[in-house]
Protein backbone atom coordinates (compact mmCIF):
# COMPACT_ATOMS: atom_id res chain seq x y z
CA UNK A 1 0.00 0.00 0.00
CA UNK A 2 1.60 3.30 -1.09
CA UNK A 3 1.82 6.49 0.94
CA UNK A 4 -0.77 8.33 -1.17
CA UNK A 5 -3.35 5.63 -0.46
CA UNK A 6 -2.62 5.79 3.25
CA UNK A 7 -3.05 9.56 3.26
CA UNK A 8 -6.35 9.31 1.40
CA UNK A 9 -7.67 6.79 3.93
CA UNK A 10 -6.67 9.00 6.81
CA UNK A 11 -8.33 12.03 5.24
CA UNK A 12 -11.52 10.09 4.53
CA UNK A 13 -12.02 9.12 8.16
CA UNK A 14 -14.48 11.31 10.05
CA UNK A 15 -13.06 13.25 12.96
CA UNK A 16 -14.27 12.34 16.44
CA UNK A 17 -14.10 14.75 19.34
CA UNK A 18 -12.55 12.62 22.06
CA UNK A 19 -13.57 14.92 24.97
CA UNK A 20 -17.17 14.91 23.74
CA UNK A 21 -17.06 11.14 23.26
CA UNK A 22 -15.64 10.71 26.77
CA UNK A 23 -18.44 12.79 28.29
CA UNK A 24 -21.04 10.87 26.28
CA UNK A 25 -19.56 7.57 27.43
CA UNK A 26 -19.66 8.59 31.09
CA UNK A 27 -23.28 9.67 30.68
CA UNK A 28 -24.20 6.42 28.92
CA UNK A 29 -22.55 4.32 31.62
CA UNK A 30 -24.43 6.28 34.30
CA UNK A 31 -27.75 5.66 32.55
CA UNK A 32 -26.92 1.99 31.97
CA UNK A 33 -25.91 1.56 35.61
CA UNK A 34 -29.24 3.04 36.70
CA UNK A 35 -31.05 0.63 34.38
CA UNK A 36 -29.25 -2.41 35.78
CA UNK A 37 -29.84 -1.20 39.34
CA UNK A 38 -33.57 -0.93 38.66
CA UNK A 39 -33.65 -4.48 37.30
CA UNK A 40 -31.69 -5.75 40.30
CA UNK A 41 -34.07 -3.93 42.63
CA UNK A 42 -37.02 -5.59 40.91
CA UNK A 43 -35.18 -8.93 41.18
CA UNK A 44 -34.65 -8.46 44.92
CA UNK A 45 -38.27 -7.44 45.50
CA UNK A 46 -39.65 -10.34 43.46
CA UNK A 47 -37.71 -12.98 45.34
CA UNK A 48 -39.63 -12.14 48.52
CA UNK A 49 -42.81 -13.61 47.02
CA UNK A 50 -43.94 -17.08 48.21
CA UNK A 51 -43.65 -18.68 44.76
CA UNK A 52 -39.96 -17.82 44.40
CA UNK A 53 -37.67 -20.76 43.67
CA UNK A 54 -33.93 -20.16 43.46
CA UNK A 55 -32.35 -20.98 40.11
CA UNK A 56 -29.07 -22.95 40.26
CA UNK A 57 -26.53 -20.86 38.38
CA UNK A 58 -24.67 -22.90 35.74
CA UNK A 59 -21.00 -23.48 36.55
CA UNK A 60 -20.10 -22.36 33.04
CA UNK A 61 -20.70 -18.78 34.17
CA UNK A 62 -17.40 -18.99 36.03
CA UNK A 63 -15.76 -19.61 32.67
CA UNK A 64 -17.59 -16.74 31.02
CA UNK A 65 -16.55 -14.47 33.88
CA UNK A 66 -12.94 -15.49 33.38
CA UNK A 67 -13.18 -14.63 29.67
CA UNK A 68 -14.51 -11.16 30.44
CA UNK A 69 -11.83 -10.55 33.08
CA UNK A 70 -9.20 -11.58 30.54
CA UNK A 71 -10.78 -9.33 27.91
CA UNK A 72 -10.68 -6.34 30.26
CA UNK A 73 -7.05 -7.01 31.23
CA UNK A 74 -6.06 -7.42 27.59
CA UNK A 75 -7.71 -4.13 26.67
CA UNK A 76 -5.82 -2.42 29.49
CA UNK A 77 -2.59 -3.96 28.22
CA UNK A 78 -3.37 -2.55 24.76
CA UNK A 79 -3.64 0.95 26.22
CA UNK A 80 -0.34 0.57 28.05
CA UNK A 81 1.37 -0.63 24.87
CA UNK A 82 -0.11 2.22 22.84
CA UNK A 83 1.14 4.77 25.36
CA UNK A 84 4.63 3.35 24.82
CA UNK A 85 4.20 4.02 21.10
CA UNK A 86 3.84 0.32 20.28
CA UNK A 87 0.66 0.69 18.26
CA UNK A 88 1.06 -2.47 16.18
CA UNK A 89 1.34 -4.64 19.29
CA UNK A 90 -1.43 -2.64 20.96
CA UNK A 91 -3.83 -3.41 18.14
CA UNK A 92 -2.91 -7.09 18.38
CA UNK A 93 -3.75 -6.95 22.09
CA UNK A 94 -7.05 -5.28 21.26
CA UNK A 95 -7.80 -8.09 18.84
CA UNK A 96 -7.19 -10.55 21.66
CA UNK A 97 -9.53 -8.59 23.91
CA UNK A 98 -12.26 -8.72 21.30
CA UNK A 99 -11.75 -12.46 20.86
CA UNK A 100 -12.07 -13.03 24.61
CA UNK A 101 -15.27 -11.00 24.61
CA UNK A 102 -16.73 -13.13 21.84
CA UNK A 103 -15.85 -16.22 23.88
CA UNK A 104 -17.66 -14.63 26.83
CA UNK A 105 -20.81 -14.30 24.72
CA UNK A 106 -20.46 -17.88 23.50
CA UNK A 107 -20.25 -19.21 27.05
CA UNK A 108 -23.31 -17.13 27.98
CA UNK A 109 -25.22 -18.82 25.17
CA UNK A 110 -23.91 -22.14 26.45
CA UNK A 111 -25.38 -21.33 29.88
CA UNK A 112 -28.77 -20.59 28.32
CA UNK A 113 -28.58 -23.89 26.43
CA UNK A 114 -27.76 -25.77 29.65
CA UNK A 115 -30.83 -24.31 31.36
CA UNK A 116 -32.93 -25.14 28.31
CA UNK A 117 -36.73 -24.82 28.59
CA UNK A 118 -36.49 -24.01 32.30
CA UNK A 119 -35.62 -20.42 31.37
CA UNK A 120 -39.33 -19.59 31.15
CA UNK A 121 -40.57 -21.87 33.93
CA UNK A 122 -40.04 -19.69 37.00
CA UNK A 123 -39.66 -16.00 37.88
CA UNK A 124 -36.02 -16.64 38.83
CA UNK A 125 -35.19 -18.16 35.46
CA UNK A 126 -36.98 -15.32 33.67
CA UNK A 127 -34.89 -12.77 35.55
CA UNK A 128 -31.76 -14.74 34.67
CA UNK A 129 -32.63 -14.53 31.00
CA UNK A 130 -33.51 -10.82 31.10
CA UNK A 131 -30.44 -9.74 33.09
CA UNK A 132 -27.93 -11.74 31.08
CA UNK A 133 -29.55 -10.80 27.77
CA UNK A 134 -29.54 -7.10 28.68
CA UNK A 135 -25.87 -7.30 29.58
CA UNK A 136 -25.17 -9.21 26.38
CA UNK A 137 -26.74 -6.42 24.33
CA UNK A 138 -24.42 -3.91 25.99
CA UNK A 139 -21.49 -6.20 25.18
CA UNK A 140 -22.55 -6.36 21.52
CA UNK A 141 -22.70 -2.58 21.41
CA UNK A 142 -19.22 -2.45 22.87
CA UNK A 143 -17.97 -4.88 20.24
CA UNK A 144 -19.25 -2.57 17.53
CA UNK A 145 -17.25 0.34 19.01
CA UNK A 146 -14.26 -1.98 19.48
CA UNK A 147 -14.41 -2.96 15.80
CA UNK A 148 -14.38 0.70 14.76
CA UNK A 149 -11.35 1.47 16.93
CA UNK A 150 -9.46 -1.67 15.97
CA UNK A 151 -10.11 -1.20 12.25
CA UNK A 152 -8.50 2.24 12.36
CA UNK A 153 -5.15 0.63 13.02
CA UNK A 154 -5.59 -2.76 11.37
CA UNK A 155 -4.32 -1.54 7.99
CA UNK A 156 -1.42 0.44 9.44
CA UNK A 157 -2.99 3.85 8.87
CA UNK A 158 -2.63 4.98 12.46
CA UNK A 159 -2.51 8.72 11.85
CA UNK A 160 -2.20 10.66 15.11
CA UNK A 161 -0.81 8.24 17.70
CA UNK A 162 -2.14 10.28 20.64
CA UNK A 163 -5.59 10.21 19.08
CA UNK A 164 -5.41 6.43 18.69
CA UNK A 165 -4.45 6.07 22.34
CA UNK A 166 -7.40 8.18 23.49
CA UNK A 167 -9.80 6.03 21.46
CA UNK A 168 -8.34 2.89 23.05
CA UNK A 169 -8.75 4.44 26.49
CA UNK A 170 -12.45 5.03 25.82
CA UNK A 171 -12.90 1.48 24.59
CA UNK A 172 -11.05 0.05 27.59
CA UNK A 173 -13.07 2.18 30.01
CA UNK A 174 -16.26 0.67 28.65
CA UNK A 175 -14.83 -2.84 28.96
CA UNK A 176 -14.06 -2.23 32.64
CA UNK A 177 -17.66 -1.05 33.01
CA UNK A 178 -18.98 -4.20 31.33
CA UNK A 179 -16.87 -6.33 33.67
CA UNK A 180 -18.03 -4.46 36.80
CA UNK A 181 -21.68 -4.80 35.77
CA UNK A 182 -21.30 -8.49 35.00
CA UNK A 183 -19.60 -9.25 38.31
CA UNK A 184 -22.47 -7.49 40.08
CA UNK A 185 -25.05 -9.47 38.13
CA UNK A 186 -23.20 -12.74 38.67
CA UNK A 187 -23.04 -12.11 42.42
CA UNK A 188 -26.75 -11.26 42.57
CA UNK A 189 -27.80 -14.27 40.51
CA UNK A 190 -25.58 -16.65 42.43
CA UNK A 191 -25.71 -15.52 46.04
CA UNK A 192 -28.53 -13.04 46.62
CA UNK A 193 -31.26 -14.76 48.65
CA UNK A 194 -34.58 -13.61 50.17
CA UNK A 195 -33.03 -13.93 53.62
CA UNK A 196 -30.09 -11.71 52.65
CA UNK A 197 -32.43 -9.14 51.09
CA UNK A 198 -34.51 -8.98 54.27
CA UNK A 199 -31.36 -8.63 56.36
CA UNK A 200 -30.07 -5.79 54.18
CA UNK A 201 -33.44 -4.03 54.30
CA UNK A 202 -33.72 -4.56 58.05
CA UNK A 203 -36.95 -6.53 57.78
CA UNK A 204 -35.59 -9.98 58.55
Amino acid sequence: MNQATLERRRAARPALSVPAASTALWFFMLVATSLFMLFLLAYAMRMNQPDWRRLPVPDVLWLSSAWLVLASLTMQAAVMLARRDRLETAHQAMLGGGACTLLFLCTQLWAWHMLGPSLADTPASSFFYVLTALHGLHVLGGLWAWAVVWRRGADGTHGDAAYEVRLMVLCTRYWHFLLAVWLGLFAALGWLTPELVRRICGTG
